[in-house]
């Protein structure tokens, strides 16, 4: 039986890859998304497809919302505030974002008792430097002067709204706590820095990297990754739970763009900047973020296919073309 799957946020990266899965396997998708951050580019390919459906708008707009949500069997949550550009600079707004349309998506989802997935981050864990990150792990930010935490704060309340929705009302909730996917159509534009490295790589300008590049991070590929949300979603065992999910497989960020540059060819200089002359001086980041993923491992069968080396490769590609 055809399903009806609404995805918010699906013109974005993730999402537009999700929207694209969820078609070849035949189901019927509607997406939300106000292209604030999301683009039309990442589904040109989709337009033409008959069971495919785009609406313009905010996940804000309360009636708009509850409409798709009245013909959809699941709904997939995505739409947030995206990249630490944004939320630095946005934190006002990226809060309200974060916070009001995960209350908005949960009660539209209750009022049509369909399940829903809510995508989480690993900005959960904030300054916690006890790795791997278990779900159980503890939360430790810095001031709240430190505009980014809100970022985090924000998606911990979406997941303490979901589990809420969950075990007072009964209704079917997953978390996902997604550790840094990449891919093609994913922008640099908001601070990403697998695409920025890549394009500044090609383009032969240095390839910056902000602090001091020990920083050490994991990379997902998004293939991976929509093949687990899907997973996750269909299976009867995971309600409630809440899921790491990316890659453990870690790298300095200075290693990563030592690897860029060499597999894009080029010889760009590595230069090193400040955070504070990117985000400001009160501007505070992890120095380690690498998931346990022993959880979604047990519960779908999950494993990264594709390795950083493969998915580096792919990207580029996508670049150069």
């Amino acid at each position: 039986m055809v399903k009806k799957i609404l995805i918010t946020g699906g013109a974005g990266f993730i999402g537009s890859h999700l929207a694209e899965k969820l078609l070849q396997a035949g189901e019927e998708v509607f997406v939300i998304d106000d292209l604030s951050t999301g683009s039309l580019k990442n589904i040109a390919h989709l337009k033409n497809n008959k069971n495919f459906y785009f609406t313009k708008g905010t996940i804000l707009d309360r009636v708009k919302l509850n409409k798709l949500a009245s013909k959809a069997d699941q709904i997939y949550h995505l739409a947030a505030a995206v990249g630490v550009k944004t939320v630095v600079e946005k934190p006002l707004e990226s809060f309200l974002l974060n916070t009001r349309g995960t209350e908005i998506v949960l009660d539209a989802a209750l009022k049509y008792k369909i399940p829903v997935l809510v995508t989480s981050t690993s900005e959960i864990y904030g300054k916690n430097d006890k790795l791997p990150f278990s779900e159980e792990s503890d939360r430790i930010y810095g001031s709240a002067y430190h505009s980014r935490w809100g970022y985090a704060m924000s998606k911990g309340a979406d997941e303490f709204l979901a589990l809420a929705y969950h075990r007072e009302k009964g209704l079917k909730t997953v978390i996902v706590r997604l550790f840094n996917v990449v891919g093609p159509r994913q922008t640099g534009v908001y601070g990403m820095v697998v695409p920025r490295f890549v394009q500044q790589a090609l383009s032969g300008k240095p390839i910056t990297v902000y602090g001091d590049g020990l920083q050490t991070r994991c990379f997902g590929y998004v293939d991976d990754a929509v093949g687990a949300l899907i997973k996750l979603v269909n299976s009867p065992k995971t309600n409630g739970r809440i899921f790491n999910l990316g890659s453990d497989e870690e790298i300095s960020i200075k290693e990563l763009a030592q690897k860029v540059n060499k597999m894009a060819g080029n010889k760009s200089r590595i230069v090193f900047m400040p955070y504070e002359k990117v985000y400001g001086q009160d501007f505070d980041d992890m120095a380690h973020r690498r998931p346990d993923l022993s959880r979604v491992r047990e519960f779908i069968g999950y494993g990264a296919k594709i390795s950083l080396e493969e998915s580096l490769k792919k990207i580029i590609k996508y670049f150069r073309a």
